[in-house]
């Protein structure tokens, strides 16, 4: 397919020297960053629906554990001997 785009000035500076510096031609940068572009959205969009899909599940239960042992995780996994997540705080700050 041929597509052909109006560019301003100071884009069509900028896609050319982005194409000289990676010795591309302008039309293999435009396409490059298309695809990046989109297959960025992509996985942006299953990130969502993998989130999503996390939030809807109803195993409450399970999340609870996840999240206990993710807090203690992080409490241990520290070089000072302060805690992240103090149980004196919880409810409070966290």
């Amino acid at each position: 397919m041929t597509l052909t785009l109006n560019l301003s000035p100071e884009l069509e500076q900028y896609l050319l020297q982005e194409a000289s510096q990676k010795g591309l031609s302008i039309e293999a940068l435009v396409l490059q960053l298309l695809t990046k572009s989109i297959l960025l959205k992509q996985r942006q969009a299953e990130a969502v629906q993998l989130l999503q899909s996390w939030i809807d599940d109803e195993d409450s239960e399970e999340q609870q554990e996840t999240g206990q042992y993710l807090v203690e995780m992080l409490d241990n996994d520290r070089l000072s001997d302060r805690r992240l997540f103090p149980p004196e705080l919880k409810g409070i700050t966290w």
